[in-house]
């Protein structure tokens, strides 16, 4: 379930899935705080960071298409920028009339409105790659060689597993529902507005309960197997040749394009 619902990863025989999960995630954050920092409007430099995006996810036998839907999530959040456009000072592109406002639109609002959605998609797309090329186990155990403090990957490896555990019992809740349902042909199940409040009420409560049930076996079967505050791997995590090297062309090609970004801008 958990696979299914939070773990986004896709196994491949690729050299990106093949390099050590602290390259990815120190790599993945560099490229995020590197198109964070780049001015507005470097849009040469944006164009350079997603086509290094599309090179990776195609040497990771990723589909293009399933890496651009999910990073579509992100928009709707930075359309909350929306409001520069009419607010910051700079030559007038159209006016808008609505009722007594009169709101003008400046050239160097859209000019910011525009990088940071175009930021914010693609520091998500950044974060896709770093999910689908790397298992959730690996990924927590590389916050813990790069010396992220111990207990908050431990509440994050928690906040994981546990999630799984509610997606499973809201499922679980549905299919009852649904079994002990009834519709007549062409009508609709169920009674008034207040009577379908009421039951999703009594799911809500019944989801709490049982989630908390089972999370206390769950956790008291890890404790029988053997957990001791930290998930282990069977993968050696060693920084090899080539992992070094990966590393360091990714930083060497990150500051060239904060210089190209910063020289043509």
């Amino acid at each position: 379930m958990l696979h299914n619902t939070l773990d986004h990863y896709h196994a491949r025989p690729s050299p990106i899935h093949d390099l050590d999960p602290r390259v990815k995630v120190v790599t993945t954050l560099l490229a995020i705080f590197s198109v964070l920092v780049l001015p507005d409007g470097a849009w040469v430099a944006y164009g350079l960071i997603w086509c290094a995006m599309l090179a990776v996810a195609l040497i990771a036998q990723l589909e293009i298409g399933w890496v651009l839907r999910r990073s579509l999530v992100a928009l709707p959040f930075a359309l909350v920028a929306v409001t520069l456009v009419f607010t910051l000072p700079g030559r007038t592109l159209f006016t808008l009339q609505l009722g007594s406002w009169e709101l003008s639109a400046s050239e160097a609002g859209l000019v910011r409105f525009l990088s940071i959605l175009t930021r914010s998609w693609l520091s998500v797309q950044l974060a896709i790659l770093l999910i689908a090329t790397t298992r959730i186990p690996d990924l927590l155990h590389a916050l813990r060689h790069l010396r992220v403090p111990g207990l908050l990957v431990t509440i994050l490896a928690f906040m994981i597993r546990y999630l799984a555990v509610l997606v499973d019992e809201v499922a679980r809740l549905l299919r009852a529902r649904q079994a002990r349902s009834a519709a007549a042909p062409r009508g609709r199940a169920g009674g008034s507005l207040f009577w379908r409040a009421r039951v999703a009420g009594n799911m809500a409560g019944q989801l709490f309960l049982r989630s908390l049930e089972r999370s206390d076996r769950i956790y008291n079967a890890m404790l029988a197997r053997g957990f001791r505050g930290q998930y282990v791997t069977i993968h050696p995590h060693r920084m090899r040749r080539r992992d070094w090297t990966a590393l360091g062309l990714a930083i060497v090609a990150l500051m060239g394009i904060q210089w190209l970004g910063r020289t043509l801008n």
